[in-house]
């Protein structure tokens, strides 16, 4: 009877192809069918797939960070016998990579160092330590991009290698924003969240996007066209032990300054807990970027391709602000902003950031109906 082959099953959403995460089982071992064999990443989602039939691992097609065509062999089996029918693998719900499931990023470490003494002779123990010493310090590790790591580094080159990006910084007084936003918190409910400034630029997007809809778009290179969409996804980048991820708040126009707050807060914190789904992480229409506390003096945030225009938020600090004629202490923040060039004109681009900057210095207009 012929040994069983596994070949890698159609994971949906018109995948073609998946890179190995991390593999369930060892090879050797023995398996049992709908025990969890690997985990594979499509997109930034994570699907664990079970074992089809049970028996022996005789073999795999490759380690993580390795990417295998749908259709192609996955695992080879024991021979099934009649006792172990031969099931579908089944594809687990996807789920965001895990810490555990980035741990089989491969790492090497280079010891051909032409300083290598000949390992034959007898040394010394101090020659030993100092040669030891020695090739610690010109020692290299060779680490491989694996997992959410790797679909990072291909859509940030992807970005910044096909969107010929305009960047455009402005300084706004968000003196009396801040006011606004202690007062709310101070007197809010335990039923609401904490305002950070994110809840109040989710808002004042919204308005921007009214007036200049072609930056609240995708384009299509090869196509040619323009999709300018009348929703607002805003992509909100975490930050999460495994990497930079963008998770959506869909239809913010639809939503207030609290209900913008609690939606921020819930798909952030399943980002980063590694519990956000596929569609959570997908089809934004513009994505605002804050490193809060570290956010600089300015920044040159990389447009969320196919978007065409991203806004990132910079640290605020208390400056000496002449007002009619008296100087006073104001607190300014630098927006830092970048456009896609083919269909955003710096012009244009100047006058969407000016808007924003209208509605943080005047947040009352925030609350006006449109």
């Amino acid at each position: 009877m012929a040994d069983y082959s596994f070949k890698l099953p159609d994971l949906g959403e018109g995948t073609v192809e998946s890179e190995i995460v991390v593999w369930r089982a060892a090879v050797g071992a023995h398996i049992e069918a709908d025990q969890p064999l690997v985990d594979m990443l499509t997109d930034k989602a994570t699907i664990e797939i079970t074992a089809p039939v049970s028996g022996t691992l005789l073999a795999v097609a490759g380690e993580p960070g390795d990417v295998i065509p749908v259709g192609a062999e996955l695992a080879v089996f024991t021979a099934v016998s009649e006792h172990h029918p031969v099931t579908e693998g089944r594809p687990s719900p996807a789920r965001q990579a895990g810490p555990d499931m980035l741990a089989g990023a491969n790492e090497q470490t280079d010891t051909s160092s032409p300083h290598a003494a000949d390992s034959s002779l007898p040394r010394p123990p101090e020659a030993a330590a100092a040669s030891a010493t020695k090739a610690d310090a010109t020692a290299v590790r060779t680490i491989k991009l694996a997992g959410l790591r790797r679909k990072i580094a291909a859509q940030m080159t992807r970005s910044a290698g096909t969107i010929p990006h305009f960047s455009y910084v402005e300084e706004a007084d968000v003196t009396e924003l801040e006011r606004l936003r202690l007062h709310l918190n101070e007197t809010r409910g335990n039923d609401r969240p904490r305002l950070t400034y994110l809840p109040f630029f989710m808002l004042a997007l919204v308005r921007v996007a009214r007036e200049f809809p072609q930056c609240n778009a995708h384009f299509d290179a090869e196509g040619q066209f323009l999709r300018q969409f009348n929703p607002v996804h805003i992509g909100i980048a975490v930050q999460t032990q495994n990497g930079l991820l963008a998770p959506v708040v869909r239809h913010v126009e639809t939503l207030d300054l609290w209900q913008c707050a609690h939606e921020l807060q819930q798909v952030a914190q399943r980002a980063k807990d590694g519990r956000a789904q596929r569609e959570e992480l997908s089809g934004s229409t513009i994505t605002l970027s804050s490193l809060g506390a570290l956010g600089g003096i300015v920044s040159t945030p990389i447009i969320n391709y196919p978007e065409v225009a991203i806004i990132g938020i910079n640290r605020t600090q208390q400056r000496p602000t002449l007002a009619d004629g008296v100087v006073c202490n104001r607190l300014v923040m630098n927006i830092s902003s970048s456009f896609d060039h083919r269909i955003i004109d710096g012009h244009d681009a100047a006058r969407a950031i000016h808007a924003l900057k209208r509605y943080l210095e005047f947040p009352a207009t925030l609350f006006l109906s449109a």
